[in-house]
């Protein structure tokens, strides 16, 4: 039976080997792991998040623990796109699995900027752009939760590249389906769902937030019911896949995303305890299907 049992997804003509990828933030740009994991393995990773110029990020302290998760306002550090071409696509070149680098900007131009820089790199599948961070100042969230917004720019992205095209949704809105149904009319191939929840944590002795913003994105155990549900009302709402995320930290959990309706899953926070959990993850939901009778990965949606 287990060679009947296939984990491979297709995402706009490119194959995932299986359906287990990780999260932009979690997993850098792939080469801060490849002593730990093998990530030939994996089905796609999700590049930390690149912007057209570098980005410092917001004052420390940036992340503290919560029950059941986290809460970060790291505020997109990186160096840019152009150190990433310079110094990260090489090692890229020599993975045999699919990378897409997620996109952050302050604007559209900023996201379009990146993107006509890296269309020419084939080893560059395509973007997943985030529209949803919660934990910059400016963009990001604000665009994201504008269905109009979204549409707009998801259709003046959708002009600039033929690769793969990404929506990163957020959960704070009123109705996360209709960002994503407006980011299906502007063209987009998949939306993944969902980011960081918007979450504050005080110190009562010192009668202030732990975080220097203030507030952060709260990732982890504890949102995990938001993004399952979140995933199984965005499946039926559009005709593209569906990429979950949020909470997951074992095979389990992979599970019931994947019963909600996602075609794939990213996994992130869960990344900081184990790396060797996302072969673990692969590992159980092929130990699941044969126990299930499933062949298919699509076979486990809508089942209810």
């Amino acid at each position: 039976m287990e060679e009947k049992i296939d984990l491979s997804f297709e995402l706009n003509g490119d194959k995932w080997k299986n359906v287990v990828s990780v999260a932009s933030g979690t997993f850098g740009y792939g080469s801060e792991y490849s002593q730990l994991v093998d990530i030939n393995s994996l089905g796609a990773i999700f590049t930390k998040a690149l912007s057209p110029a570098p980005r410092y990020g917001n004052p420390t302290p940036r992340i503290v623990k919560t029950p059941s998760g986290m809460l970060n306002a790291i505020g997109l550090t990186n160096k840019g796109v152009d150190d990433f071409i310079a110094n990260k696509l090489s090692f890229i070149k020599t993975v045999d699995t699919n990378f897409y680098v997620n996109v952050a900007g302050s604007s559209t131009s900023d996201y379009i900027e990146v993107i006509e820089k890296l269309n020419e790199f084939d080893s560059i599948k395509g973007y997943e752009i985030n529209l949803s961070c919660p934990n910059v100042k400016s963009g990001c969230l604000s665009l994201g939760t504008n269905p109009t917004l979204v549409k707009e720019i998801t259709k003046e992205l959708r002009s600039r590249t033929n690769k793969t095209l990404i929506i990163k949704l957020t959960p704070n809105v009123t109705d996360i389906c209709e960002v994503a149904k407006a980011a299906e009319e502007g063209g987009a191939d998949a939306v993944s769902c969902i980011n960081t929840l918007l979450g504050m944590a005080i110190d009562i002795n010192n009668c202030r937030p732990f975080l220097a913003n203030k507030t952060g994105g709260l990732s982890g155990a504890a949102i995990k019911p938001v993004g399952v549900a979140a995933v199984y009302r965005v499946s039926r709402a559009v005709k593209i896949p569906v990429i979950g995320i949020g909470g997951i930290s074992c095979g389990s959990d992979a599970i019931e995303y994947l019963l909600a309706g996602a075609s794939a899953i990213e996994v992130g926070s869960a990344i900081f305890n184990d790396p060797t959990v996302l072969i673990q993850i692969i590992d159980f939901i092929k130990e699941y299907m044969m126990a299930h009778n499933f062949s298919l990965v699509k076979e486990m949606h809508n089942l209810f």
